[in-house]
């Protein structure tokens, strides 16, 4: 059996998404090749990889420069075609772009299945592939793309292992016509990137028997959210959501609710009545259809907006980049114009997070929950550490929430977990270090181990 795994390479190292997409090729055997589209800073990473024994095509050219996901899924599907092989792995995204469109896109652009969120391979024939995802058990017939969580680490070469060069691959291999290539091939610009300080509070320190009645005090006050948007004042004549979203952007005259389904089927309606804007939830269901049909339809996407605006004409969007420190501006050139939107989950009045801190002493965060009737929450950390299922992970690749109470136990505060929670209407932490940034995120502080 052939596998081929998409990787990537980020600030100098392999996206841990993809290693364990490449530990899962590795574990089944057979000729394994890893491909990549990167520059050629990313040669001695790669190089690196040819010790796991194994064939590396690095694919780099000035052409290729500037590609959004898109152009991206282009130059790998290419490669595919020349490769064939009988399943291709991907990370589940990268920890750079956090857009998860790359997999979806690339099994559209190929027209064979893709499983998105895999957390376990169950079996594996020369016929067919079962899997356990975050959501279900899925299974495909081959050839098919398989997107991984962070489900394993990648193995270390064998100590005497050599290391070979990797293949170089350029557009005099794969052929691809240059205007759907890089920059020019790609339907989305980033029109603009500024630092994201939405969600910082003035931070009061209490003592830690200050917690209950200070919970008790404010279920009493039922302090009033506000939630940030933004309201053009021009508006689009209609858009389409794929299914009922809870959206506060004023942005178009009329919606109509397309009913979710295959998205190749709504591709095709798209392709007939050609609408301007088509919005998805960024759920995991929309997360993994949305680049499917934006790849059928040529389009650009915009992954887990948290604000849209317009002129009248074009769609406007804001996501969180750079796993939240920033947030970009991001217009699509091309019709329909596409994103996923980050709406908040229906959650309880309050949530009692825990991080990575809480490892090892998650019973007495279940009965801090209890007491407070809360319901529990999860930082990336804490569930990448297997103290947390996923389906409770609050964050930029997890939930977004809106309680009126948020206390947030143990976790330090990255920018991927508070940009989830900044529509809440108080927020208190507890954490042992009075420098962690979480502080700069909550309302009231306890500087204390759980």
């Amino acid at each position: 059996m052939k596998t081929a795994v998409c990787v990537k390479i980020c600030d100098g190292e392999l996206n841990p998404f993809d290693g364990a997409a490449l530990e899962c090729a590795l574990r089944f055997g057979g000729e394994v090749i890893a491909v990549s589209m990167c520059p050629p800073s990313a040669e001695n990473e790669l190089k690196r990889l040819t010790r796991l024994g194994i064939k590396v095509i690095h694919i780099s050219d000035r052409l290729y420069a500037g590609a959004d996901t898109l152009a991206t899924g282009r130059v790998l599907a290419r490669a595919m075609e020349l490769i064939k092989p009988d399943i291709i792995f991907c990370g589940r995204q990268s920890v750079d772009g956090d857009t998860a469109q790359v997999g979806p896109c690339l099994s559209a652009l190929m027209n064979i299945p893709v499983i998105t969120n895999v957390m376990e391979i169950t079996s594996l024939d020369e016929n067919e592939i079962s899997c356990r995802t975050r959501a279900e058990n899925a299974a495909a017939k081959l050839p098919c793309v398989i997107t991984v969580e962070r489900i394993c680490s990648l193995r270390f070469p064998a100590l005497r292992s050599r290391a070979s060069e990797p293949e170089k691959w350029d557009n005099t291999i794969l052929g691809l016509d240059e205007a759907l290539c890089g920059l020019k091939g790609s339907p989305t610009r980033v029109m603009k990137v500024f630092e994201n300080k939405a969600g910082r509070r003035k931070c009061t320190f209490i003592d830690t028997q200050e917690l209950l009645p200070l919970v008790q005090r404010l279920k009493e006050e039922k302090k009033e959210k506000t939630v940030k948007t933004i309201t053009s004042e021009k508006k689009l004549h209609e858009i389409w959501t794929v299914g009922k979203l809870d959206l506060p952007y004023e942005i178009a005259e009329s919606v109509r609710i397309i009913e979710e389904k295959d998205p190749r089927k709504i591709a095709r309606m798209a392709e007939e009545q050609k609408p301007e804007v088509i919005l998805w939830n960024a759920d995991l269901w929309g997360r993994s259809a949305a680049p499917v049909t934006a790849a059928m339809l040529g389009t650009g996407l915009c992954a887990d907006c948290t604000a849209l605006e317009t002129d009248g004409k074009r769609l406007f969007m804001y996501r969180p980049a750079r796993s939240g420190s920033v947030t970009a501006k991001i217009e699509c050139l091309t019709n329909p114009q596409m994103a996923t939107v980050r709406t908040e989950s229906v959650s309880s009045d309050i949530i009692v997070s825990g991080g990575r801190g809480v490892l090892g002493r998650l019973d007495r965060l279940e009965k801090l929950a209890d007491c407070l009737g809360a319901e529990l929450g999860a930082s990336r950390g804490l569930v990448d550490a297997g103290g947390a299922k996923y389906d409770r992970q609050i964050g930029l690749t997890g939930k977004t929430v809106s309680p009126e109470i948020y206390i947030a136990v143990g976790i330090s505060g990255a920018v991927h977990h508070t940009c989830a929670f900044e529509n809440a209407g108080t927020v208190i932490a507890v954490n042992p270090d009075k420098n962690a940034r979480i502080f700069d995120y909550a309302d009231f502080g306890i500087i204390a181990e759980f």
